[in-house]
């Protein structure tokens, strides 16, 4: 099941330029299967209309506190509600919630909010965000059990770039937070991950490396469903042919000793590491100072092994930490999966070939789960999210027993 299939998400939507990033929003959390109401405050007619919104949801649009026919919408949307998006929340909206204001429709129903939780995301100049009543205000809403995201960094409705945080983040970011506040409490929840993902890069001269064909989809697919699950999760991350994920804290790294190092230094007291990335196996013995020349004969590359992270990193695992590696084999793989589960120590090894239809760059992979105990479990092709999530279940009741 989606995470937001059948879920009621009552989305708030205040007056700031930001309103137009809502309208994709809603797109996408209605594409994404749920039912979105939208509730749209005065000034947020000025910027976008109820008729967008009701084109993008299918459902009907609510402005007025007291409505012919609908004098309790305040109390209905809210407590059908799974969870409550304002989206953007200006400085005026902030500062109107944090004193209990009830005034319109949306803030009358966030004092009637039942259990549903509440996401809060900013949008204002960065001069506003940063001003102490701004900071109080936020402090309060906080209090109140409301979660508030940061606002991002960059190019604002004054055209100015901000010198600090103000823009709303992008609508995939903010999804992302809402499928996590919808997912119900798990036993990853508040656990401690370390998540590798992407190729690793080995410099050859100063334009040229050495790499291969992972994009990092499948790790950032484990790191997002992780986060979403409840779980702290930091992701080490090679050079990505996806986008960062929104929630897990993000290391980048470009050579395979720079991955190993960033493991050695996250593990700390981390309950399992998901080793996904494709680190290079061998690096130039000699990386030359300038650009190597075509010349009348090909150029002959001595070779060396790079760290092997697993291995090296054995001893910075904390105690009963679960450890999983990937296996990419083109042959023999199960026989050469098994062999390194062994040789470096691992709890589960996921075993997968390269194929049209799964491996590096498809979007969906075949896998086969293999144990330390000799379990085996082959899993059908499916999407890389919904391969995560069973790679995950399988950690949860690890970590269970632990």
């Amino acid at each position: 099941m989606r995470p937001f299939d059948g879920r009621r998400v009552l989305l708030g939507v205040t007056g700031g330029i930001a309103a137009y990033k809502t309208a994709a929003l809603a797109r996408d959390l209605t594409l994404a299967g749920a039912e979105v109401d939208v509730v749209l405050t005065r000034s947020a007619r000025e910027f976008v209309g109820a008729i967008t919104f009701e084109a993008l949801t299918g459902r009907p649009v609510h402005d007025q506190l007291v409505a012919a026919g609908h004098a309790l919408d305040h109390i209905r949307l809210p407590r059908e509600a799974h969870v409550i998006v304002v989206a953007p929340a200006t400085a005026d909206f902030i500062a109107r919630a944090a004193a209990g204001r009830a005034d319109d429709l949306l803030a009358a129903s966030l004092l009637a909010a039942g259990p549903a939780p509440v996401l809060i995301v900013p949008a204002m100049n960065d001069r506003m965000w940063a001003h102490p009543q701004t900071t109080a205000n936020v402090a309060r809403l906080r209090e109140f059990g409301y979660y508030v995201l940061e606002p991002d960094t960059g190019l604002l409705a004054s055209r100015e770039e901000g010198s600090g945080p103000g823009r709303m983040p992008e609508p995939a970011a903010i999804r992302e937070h809402i499928a996590r506040l919808l997912e119900p409490a798990s036993s990853l929840t508040g656990r401690k991950i370390v998540v590798t993902a992407g190729p690793t890069r080995e410099p050859l001269d100063p334009v040229r490396y050495l790499t291969n064909h992972s994009t990092g989809k499948m790790g950032v697919a484990l790191a997002s469903a992780a986060w979403r699950r409840g779980a702290q999760v930091t992701l080490v991350a090679g050079p990505l042919d996806v986008a960062l994920p929104a929630g897990p804290r993000v290391v980048a790294v470009e050579t395979t000793e720079q991955m190993a190092a960033a493991v050695r230094e996250t593990l700390g007291d981390a309950e399992a590491l998901i080793m996904a990335a494709a680190p290079a196996d061998f690096r130039p013995r000699d990386v030359a100072g300038q650009k190597i020349k075509k010349g009348a004969a090909a150029p002959a590359v001595a070779m060396e092994f790079t760290t092997d992270i697993l291995k090296s990193t054995r001893d910075a695992r904390p105690a009963n930490c679960v450890v999983i590696g990937f296996a990419l084999e083109t042959q023999d793989l199960e026989a050469g999966a098994r062999a390194k589960l062994a040789a470096k120590e691992c709890d589960l090894i996921v075993a997968n070939r390269v194929e049209a239809d799964a491996g590096f760059s498809a979007d969906t992979n075949r896998v086969t789960i293999l144990g330390r105990d000799g379990a085996r479990e082959e899993l059908p092709l499916q999407s890389k999210t919904a391969v995560a999530d069973a790679i995950l279940d399988r950690l949860a009741g690890m970590l269970d027993g632990r």
